[in-house]
């Protein structure tokens, strides 16, 4: 949370500065500035009704004018961009401090018998704007202490606990409380939206990145390395630098799915059609299939999907060959909506994999399917088939329940660590 002097990211009072302040806390204050006005313009409209009952006529308007110029003083430091905590503190109490003075004023302005009947006080409501104040500085805590410290004014003044004092003293204390605990609210609301802009806004940085460097650099790394591999020699080594940066910038590229996943936590109740997901995946060389119908699933299982999805796809522009025409292996896509689960198919006209190659792989420290397929589909509680068949291409089946098994311990305690460090 962040005082008056507020923040552009809310900060809690209890650090030692109030940075640049938030958007709720400009709303607030600004709010409480007119407040102050129209509340000071009643006290003056309720004094000029009855001025000649004053015992003190001239002190009155004194107090008054005092009034009008804390009104106009509060209106300049309330809306300053920045105030440390410190200044805050200080200056909520001397606010607190004026709105005692002010109701006991009318002690020493108004009579005797006026007071005993019951009247009201010279600022009348105008002393619960330093309630306000402490309310929208420091919670609903700060909110009830000024409305004790004004009740005990109001005591004071009448010498008695009264049906009309205990009731204003009561609505003090509601007035402050929820106050306070509706700006606490709007901070926690703020704060809660800039993180999911600041998320959205670097997603789709990332996927834009993704789409860029994929379309371009990806495939000429690719491209490097097999052709460097045909050459032999110097050209393998080159071919084989190739490779492993085009490893590393893929795995890199891939990183926005995780960050996506991480983003929704356990249990996205929002529904995405997967089609949509896959169909920026469909090009030149691939073609998406599906049903006419949306296919939804929850975002954060759509996501993995998709993500896996896009990692065979890489797995076929980097292994599957020239192809028929010499352009490269092409690739299908197809997407079928079972009643119990969805299933996607991703199919190429590659060379295939030989026989063993995956288990070598694993063994080589090469876990692009192992990780970036058969691994996001078990986090999401689905599985994965490869068939492969030297010279007839390969197929990738992924099938994906409706409901989702439960994630394994390790899982869900590395999720929960990754909402903890953000």
């Amino acid at each position: 949370m962040s005082g008056p002097g507020g923040s552009r990211q809310p900060h809690s009072p209890h650090s030692p500065d109030f940075p640049q302040r938030a958007a709720v806390d400009t709303a607030m204050w600004r709010a409480l500035g007119v407040f102050r006005s129209l509340t000071l313009a009643y006290a003056v409209a309720r004094f000029a009704a009855s001025y000649n009952r004053y015992a003190h006529i001239g002190a009155a308007i004194a107090v008054l004018v005092t009034m009008g110029f804390w009104t106009a003083w509060t209106g300049i430091v309330y809306h300053r961009t920045t105030m440390r905590r410190r200044a805050l503190t200080a200056f909520v109490g001397a606010d607190l401090a004026i709105g005692v003075a002010s109701v006991l004023s009318t002690v020493l302005v108004d009579t005797s018998g006026r007071i005993h009947q019951g009247a009201l006080t010279l600022p009348t409501v105008w002393s619960a704007a330093p309630v306000i104040a402490a309310a929208i500085a420091f919670g609903w805590r700060g909110g009830l202490a000024g409305a004790a410290v004004i009740g005990a004014a109001d005591l004071a003044e009448r010498g008695a606990l009264t049906e009309d004092a205990l009731h204003n003293i009561v609505l003090m204390a509601l007035l402050g409380t929820a106050i306070g605990y509706v700006t606490e609210l709007g901070r926690g609301a703020e704060l809660t939206l800039m993180r999911a802009q600041r998320l959205e806004a670097a997603t789709r940085e990332r996927q834009r990145l993704s789409r860029d460097i994929h379309d371009g650099v990806l495939q000429v790394l690719a491209l490097v390395q097999r052709r460097g591999a045909e050459i032999g020699g110097a050209g393998a080594d080159l071919g084989r630098m190739a490779g492993e940066q085009e490893r590393a910038l893929r795995s890199l590229v891939n990183s926005w799915h995780q960050v996506d996943a991480a983003a929704d936590g356990d249990g996205d109740p929002v529904e995405l059609d997967l089609s949509a997901l896959l169909g920026r995946l469909a090009g030149p060389r691939v073609t998406l299939s599906g049903p006419g119908e949306p296919v939804t699933l929850p975002g954060a299982v759509a996501r993995e999907v998709a993500a896996a999805v896009a990692a065979a796809l890489d797995n076929v522009r980097a292994h599957g060959g020239p192809g028929a025409d010499g352009l490269g292996a092409r690739a299908w896509i197809l997407v079928e909506d079972e009643a119990d689960g969805v299933v996607v198919t991703v199919r190429d006209d590659g060379p295939g994999i030989p026989e063993g190659r995956l288990a070598e792989a694993r063994r080589a420290g090469r876990l692009g399917v192992a990780h970036s397929i058969e691994g996001r589909l078990r986090d999401v509680g689905g599985r994965v088939d490869v068939v492969s068949i030297p010279g007839q291409g390969t197929e990738v089946e992924m099938r994906v329940p409706r409901v989702p098994a439960p994630r394994a311990a390790g899982a869900a305690s590395v999720a929960a660590v990754r909402r903890a460090l953000r």
